[in-house]
């Protein structure tokens, strides 16, 4: 998607990680990485985009996975926040 967008060269951060007692650990979500996820791992979803010497923004969510597919842990709301200085 955000390839498909025209950011892709600005992805450059991972899309996410497990997270657990050590807080970045494995399951690495990085492109290339073809271990498969097992029903409950807990992992980061986070692309960023990083344009430099201007900003970079990254939108966290945690999931888990489950035997049907995925489970959102995280609630925040949907909509687009701009703050301002």
């Amino acid at each position: 998607m955000i390839e498909e967008a025209g950011w892709g060269e600005f992805f450059t951060h991972r899309l996410g990680h497990g997270l657990g007692m050590d807080g970045h650990e494995p399951p690495y979500l990085v492109r290339g990485n073809k271990t498969p996820l097992s029903a409950g791992n807990v992992c980061t979803i986070e692309p960023g985009v990083y344009l430099p010497g201007r900003f970079g923004v990254r939108i966290e969510d945690d999931a888990a996975a489950t035997d049907g597919g995925n489970e959102t842990l995280s609630s925040r709301p949907a909509e687009l926040l701009v703050l301002t200085p």
